[in-house]
């Protein structure tokens, strides 16, 4: 088996401790709603709607060609 390349070691030993910093003190400013919070619900309720139309025409399309 060969040794593995000495980045590649290296690397997998500093990631755990990479991992193990806090990011931040824990503790939250609620001010309300941020810009990317409405832009996210908006995405989500588009991305919705437009699955269901979608999946609406393809379930018609597929009504209209058994009925024949």
């Amino acid at each position: 088996m060969r040794p593995l390349h000495p980045l590649l070691t290296a690397l997998l030993l500093a990631l755990p401790a990479h991992a193990s910093v806090a990011p931040h003190s824990g503790l939250i400013d609620r001010t309300g709603f941020k810009p990317s919070d409405v832009a996210l619900f908006i995405f989500a309720a588009v991305a919705i709607w437009f699955v269901r139309r979608s999946l609406r025409a393809r379930f018609a399309r597929r009504r209209d060609d058994t009925k024949d």
